[in-house]
């Protein structure tokens, strides 16, 4: 057991390929979830619009989204469109997939914040005289957003285990990083390593999601 998964000698020799596995998947988490949350806002605000053309089709999106496995969406995209002449490199690819599918479960959490706002807010804030969007911006959303912010940080962190998924399209990330190690040691201790890497990474925003939730729920 210690030979084949906990191997230290392997595991630094390994290191510098999963390091490099690692800044892909940093930028591939910055780009997919800047995209995603600023998706899922403008797909919240459309599915809770009062004007039935917007909210309609924005709900169909996020519901349709939401459905799809992410997986086969992201195999979609990468190896189905190119059939209809849309060719994406791997990160392309892949960030678009993932913007897709996060940006409907973002906006999902952005509706439940604006539904726990009390209507009385906005007649208050436009009996000032702000306009619309000065309201939204500057009175609704930051209440909303701070209602909702352990969802959004637990989806974050949903978002960021997912990019693993991004290795079916070998773009080089942590994991693929880590099995192309694997396969070359014929040993699973890069895999370990690669678990212990996302684990360091994860572990401190799991235990500040528990933190926001227990001082919502005081």
């Amino acid at each position: 057991m210690m030979e084949m998964f906990f191997n230290l000698d392997i595991m630094r020799q390994s290191l510098p390929l999963l390091m490099s596995g690692l800044w892909m998947t940093l930028k591939l988490c910055v780009v997919v979830i800047g995209l995603g949350l600023i998706g899922g806002l403008f797909l919240s605000l459309a599915s809770t619009s009062p004007r039935r053309w917007l909210r309609w089709p924005a709900q169909a999106v996020i519901d349709v989204m939401r459905a799809l496995p992410p997986l086969v969406l992201l195999i979609f995209v990468y190896s189905g469109l190119p059939f209809a002449g849309i060719d994406m490199a791997p990160f392309v690819a892949v960030a678009v997939a993932f913007l897709l599918n996060n940006s409907a479960y973002y906006a999902e959490v952005y509706r439940a914040g604006l539904q726990s706002i009390p209507k009385g807010q906005w007649e208050a804030a436009r009996a000032t005289g702000l306009s619309v969007p000065q309201t939204l911006t500057q009175v609704i959303l930051p209440q909303a957003v701070r209602n909702v912010l352990p969802d959004l940080l637990s989806n974050t962190v949903e978002v960021v285990k997912l990019t693993s998924l991004a290795s079916v399209v070998s773009l080089a990330e942590l994991l693929y990083q880590a099995n192309m190690a694997r396969s070359v040691t014929y040993n699973s201790s890069p895999l370990v390593l690669a678990a212990a890497i996302y684990l360091i990474l994860l572990w401190p925003c799991v235990r500040l999601v528990s933190r926001f939730q227990r001082k919502l729920s005081i």
